[in-house]
């Protein structure tokens, strides 16, 4: 009977300093999927292997010339000109397929001229003409 209680004793006294397993109590690190390198601006998709925005900016972060969207598998799906953060210019939007889906221009972030879309066998299915602007 003495060498039970020894024993379990012994084992108490094992299990009780055995080493305690500490939690990181470290906040986990966060991704930064947006950087800002020489006034271009890259937006990537988690895990950050693949660019979803590009464009550059003004020093005040306004977007400024061509911006371009792109899938998670990189294909890019739209471009869209900018000037001091005002749609200006042209604009293309794609299917994921890449067939076109609308093309048009912008005058001061209003719809100007003929813009056409297309059906996702890229026929056409409308066109619009939204005049031009009296300057």
């Amino acid at each position: 009977m003495k060498h039970i209680v020894a024993f379990l004793m012994l084992a108490l006294l094992v299990s009780c300093s055995s080493e305690e397993k500490k939690e990181d109590t470290k906040p986990a690190k966060q991704e930064v999927l947006v950087e800002v390198k020489n006034g271009v601006y890259y937006e990537w998709y988690p895990g950050k292997k693949q660019l979803k925005y590009k464009g550059a900016q003004t020093k005040d972060k306004k977007r400024d010339g061509i911006w371009t969207f792109y899938s998670e598998n990189g294909d890019e799906l739209s471009v869209t000109a900018y000037e001091k953060g005002v749609r200006e210019g042209f604009t293309i939007v794609r299917y994921p397929t890449g067939v076109v889906h609308y093309r048009g221009e912008y005058h001061n972030d209003q719809m100007v001229g003929v813009w056409t879309t297309f059906d996702p066998n890229g026929k056409v299915e409308s066109e619009k003409d939204w005049g031009h602007p009296a300057e």
